[in-house]
């Protein structure tokens, strides 16, 4: 039996249509006030057989904090995707996000070590490797370093990451995914989402910055193809290629046939971005679009070594424009039915 956590989430439930077109039977962990809107959106746009695929999948409520949950979760489960996890660059979520993501993750490694046989593909994060050296290209064989670069977020992955390498060490069977900023169809209003929301409300200021992008769904095709090997031990990046922000940016608005934006953003003025976003969402009750860390990574210029995938199983990824151009297709669709967030 498959396990997937956080199969409501953006990676998840590409991944669980993914394993339900091989007619494989799931069991999804939710927690009780998720909704499965989303997931049945996702499967009504990539599903081969949406009714069929539908039933394949188990729903059950468990939260990682909650180690008996878990335990019941993984009843009778030889393989696990773990999806679950955090992403937020505001400080009040950096309890949560080390809550969730570290002692989250540490839960069910701990619970996977005394399931015969059992194996873990865990969904890290490129932010994980760290960014203390931006003049080399990072690739996985890079040790994370302390540094001011690295959001609460990274640290949070990080600490997840060592929670499975310490699993690992204790006998675990597991592999570890390390994606760029993931794109795809997903939640408008939330995570990459929001990128073309803003382009769609007339986004006019742009950043250098760099990092490596990838399609969800080769996310999800991936992290497949490496639990159907016989590779342990072993972390991988996946990430289509290194673009610019302003490169993304540019591109969304060609596709959903918006103006590109035009004014570079020099760093006074995102100083100055995030702190009216701030004072914004206080006012407005609402997370801010902008924080002081997230307008600092749209300033950096990463760039991620992808070889390792493509060398040894010669992975192929979806074009980043195309990635823009199909999700682009998906959200004007938004404005014309009510099927798509």
């Amino acid at each position: 039996m498959i396990l997937v956590t956080g199969g409501t989430g953006f990676l998840g439930a590409h991944l669980l249509v993914q394993l339900t077109n091989e007619g494989l039977p799931v069991r999804a962990i939710k927690r009780s006030e998720s909704s499965l809107a989303f997931v049945k959106q996702i499967f009504q746009l990539y599903a081969t057989d949406y009714i069929k695929q539908w039933e394949l999948i188990k729903w059950e409520e468990a939260d990682l904090l909650d180690i008996f949950q878990l335990e019941d979760a993984l009843e009778g489960v030889n393989q696990v995707y773990h999806c679950a996890g955090k992403v937020s660059f505001v400080p009040s979520a950096r309890s949560e996000l080390m809550a969730v993501n570290a002692r989250g993750t540490a839960n069910l490694v701990n619970v996977c070590l005394n399931i015969p046989n059992i194996r873990l593909c865990h969904v890290s994060s490129i932010a994980a490797i760290g960014r203390s050296r931006l003049d080399e290209v990072i690739a996985e064989d890079r040790f994370w370093k302390n540094d001011p670069n690295n959001s609460w977020y990274a640290m949070s992955k990080y600490q997840a990451e060592r929670e499975v390498w310490r699993g690992i060490e204790e006998g675990l069977n597991a592999v570890i995914v390390n994606p760029a900023v993931i794109l795809g169809v997903c939640n408008w209003q939330e995570g990459t989402g929001r990128m073309f929301s803003q382009v769609w409300n007339g986004l006019r200021f742009y950043t250098q910055g760099v990092t490596g992008w990838v399609d969800v769904n080769d996310v999800a095709r991936a992290m497949i193809l490496l639990m159907k090997s016989n590779i342990v031990a072993e972390r991988y990046i996946l990430s289509e290629g290194n673009h610019s922000y302003h490169e993304i940016f540019n591109l969304i608005a060609d596709y959903l046939g918006k103006k590109r934006p035009n004014i570079k953003a020099p760093s006074f003025l995102t100083n100055l971005a995030w702190r009216i976003e701030s004072l914004r969402s206080i006012f407005a009750d609402k997370e801010p679009l902008i924080t002081k860390e997230s307008a600092r990574t749209a300033t950096l210029s990463c760039f991620y070594d992808n070889s390792k995938l493509i060398r040894e199983f010669g992975f192929s990824y979806t074009p980043i424009e195309t990635t823009i151009q199909n999700t682009a297709r998906v959200y004007l669709k938004k404005f014309q039915s009510e099927i798509y967030y």
